[in-house]
């Protein structure tokens, strides 16, 4: 099973998220098993190539 991060906060009785991979996309659930639910498809969509110019957040070597 692969794992990605995300990155979420309260605020008042939702729960705000998105993807460390992808920040730019939020979503948002009324629990914190619902926002994990609603990343989860987030993801899908994201990684599927349906949707164009994609912006990611990766990592660079230098040195």
């Amino acid at each position: 099973m692969e794992t990605k991060k995300f990155v979420y906060y309260q605020d008042e009785d939702m729960f705000i998220g998105w993807l460390e991979e992808f920040p730019d996309y939020r979503t948002e659930g009324e629990t914190l098993d619902e926002l994990k639910a609603n990343l989860k498809d987030i993801h899908e969509e994201l990684t599927s190539g349906n949707i164009p110019n994609v912006l990611r957040v990766g990592e660079l070597s230098v040195a």
